[in-house]
């Protein structure tokens, strides 16, 4: 069992690459790394069924970016007057993907720090921060899951013969529920901790230890020296490329295949413990 610094280390590092690095290359060998992870830790039926909602996500926000971001130099076409061009809709495509890659890492983070390993590092150096990372972590899968609950519920209470219910309606009537369930859900766990004392003491038990050994520094040494390259890669790919006023073509590069690397290691990990353990 490693220390929890090392996959603390390692998930700060990707998440950081992934949210800055606006290149489509970067963007995509993210979106691979994710979903490669997914498929090995919570199979492929998951993790395909969550792309019913993260490819439509996608899909919008590149329809939508052009319309209020008319830039560019590739005339498309035209709705009314605004002109709809290549560029923005690249940017668009882009971002959503960035998008879910995001979301991607954030459920791998919160696969490989459980709350308990969360505390285990921070707790006693930031409550606080601790709480608010190990929170965050469960509440976006969490909050997956329920929007997958309200929308099934939702269409099992529709009436065979009555017209369908607009899938705009659906979307912002199963939003309100979400909010409306996590707002409950807030009031309840402040109860909770209060009842349980938090703040109350200066210092915290956890619930296992763990202790710092040579192979976790070695291994954050390595992680270290080896984001530092990733990042290095990913700081001068953004920077060579450009959306507008046209969009650059990505050359064959082998700084890609370092980022990929990078990307695709939890899932290699995991391979080798599963053949190691399995």
């Amino acid at each position: 069992m490693s220390h929890p610094a090392v996959p603390a280390l390692y998930m700060v590092l990707t998440l950081g690459l992934t949210m800055f690095s606006m290149q489509p290359v970067l963007i995509a060998l993210s979106l691979a790394g994710g979903l490669a992870y997914g498929f090995a830790t919570r199979g492929a039926a998951r993790t395909l069924g969550a792309l019913r909602w993260q490819l439509p996500v996608i899909l919008i926000i590149a329809l939508v970016n052009p319309l209020f971001s008319a830039s560019g130099s590739t005339e498309l076409f035209r709705i009314g007057m605004r002109a709809v061009y290549l560029e923005s809709m690249v940017y668009g495509l882009c971002m959503g993907g960035l998008f879910v890659a995001s979301v991607l890492w954030f459920e791998a983070a919160a696969s490989m720090l459980e709350y308990d390993k969360v505390l285990a590092l921070l707790g006693n150096a930031a409550p606080v921060i601790a709480l608010m990372i190990s929170m965050c972590m469960r509440l976006i899968p969490q909050f997956l899951r329920r929007g997958r609950t309200v929308l099934a519920v939702q269409d099992a209470i529709d009436v065979p013969g009555r017209a369908p219910t607009d899938p705009v309606r659906s979307r912002l009537r199963a939003s309100s529920v979400l909010m409306g369930w996590g707002m409950e859900d807030s009031l309840e766990r402040a109860d909770a901790m209060r009842s349980r004392g938090w703040g109350a003491a200066t210092r915290r038990t956890t619930y296992a230890r763990y202790r710092l050994g040579r192979g976790d520094v070695a291994a954050l040494v390595g992680l270290a020296l080896f984001g530092m390259a990733t990042t290095a890669v990913a700081w001068t790919a953004t920077m060579q490329y450009s959306f507008y006023p046209q969009l650059s073509v990505p050359a064959p590069w082998l700084g890609y295949v370092v980022y990929a690397a990078w990307m695709m290691l939890p899932c290699a990990s995991h391979a080798i413990d599963e053949k190691r353990f399995g």
